[in-house]
């Protein structure tokens, strides 16, 4: 079983790119998007060998999360049930014989840090859910969770260290998913440094590779097991995020 990751950053403006000739070359059996920015009514109709389920922010043109699947999921629930993190779409979760897949966009905490103490919270709230989550199946979350783990994570720490994103408050909230027994899969199968799954519009960073990895697969650790790899698929252009990629046994 294939599962892919991606932050598009706009599924309608991916699709005027190669989104749908990615699907098609890749044809994973689950595909979870983030920042979708589109209820599904503003999208033309595609990818109609796959149930589709939306999460869309009430604001128009703002964050969002999708999952397109040819396996039925048993049942599919939205966001956490509560009320506070229920307005902007981030959270779709998808339950399937032997796992839950969750599709997450994680809130980021601005430039300023403006909603750092909001990403603290969901931080909190996020892993919670999960646990309960867990009681009941062994769960795969994925998705862009806005912050680099390790200073390996991101080409440029120390001038990051006060930046969304890499501030210790974030790097601690990703630190107790591992803690509480969240893999995170591909640094179980990769090690090295240099590898991102975010650029910079700017300064030419993608080119140079200065980036960040912000988009992950975490495991449940008793089904790391039936994990074969985990993939960052670099070279797939159409946002500035790339996809990330999970193959099961």
């Amino acid at each position: 079983m294939k599962i892919i990751s991606w932050n598009v950053n706009g599924i309608r403006a991916v699709m005027q790119k190669n989104f749908l000739e990615f699907v098609e070359n890749e044809k994973p059996d689950i595909l979870c998007v983030q920042e979708t920015k589109a209820h599904p009514d503003q999208v033309d109709e595609m990818l109609k060998d796959y149930e589709h389920y939306w999460n869309a922010a009430e604001k128009k043109g703002y964050a969002g999360t999708a999952v397109f699947t040819k396996k039925k999921p048993l049942s599919v629930a939205y966001d956490m049930g509560i009320k506070e993190h229920g307005k902007e779409g981030r959270v779709i979760a998808l339950e399937f014989e032997d796992f839950i897949l969750v599709n997450v966009y994680t809130p980021n905490s601005q430039r300023g840090l403006t909603r750092l103490k909001y990403r603290e919270k969901w931080d909190e709230d996020f892993l919670k859910y999960l646990k309960k989550l867990e009681k009941n199946k062994p769960v795969i979350v994925c998705g862009d969770f806005n912050v680099a783990h390790k200073e390996i994570d991101l080409a440029n720490p120390k001038s990051n260290a006060k930046n969304a994103g890499f501030t210790p408050e974030e790097r601690a909230g990703f630190d107790k998913l591992v803690e509480n027994d969240f893999v995170d899969s591909f640094r179980e199968f990769n090690k090295e440094p240099k590898q991102y799954t975010w650029w910079s519009y700017m300064f030419n960073a993608r080119k140079k590779n200065i980036g960040w990895r912000i988009d992950y697969f975490l495991v449940s650790k008793n089904f790391m097991k039936r994990v074969k790899k985990t993939e960052i698929l670099d070279k797939v252009m159409g946002s500035d995020h790339c996809p990330v990629k999970l193959t099961l046994n």
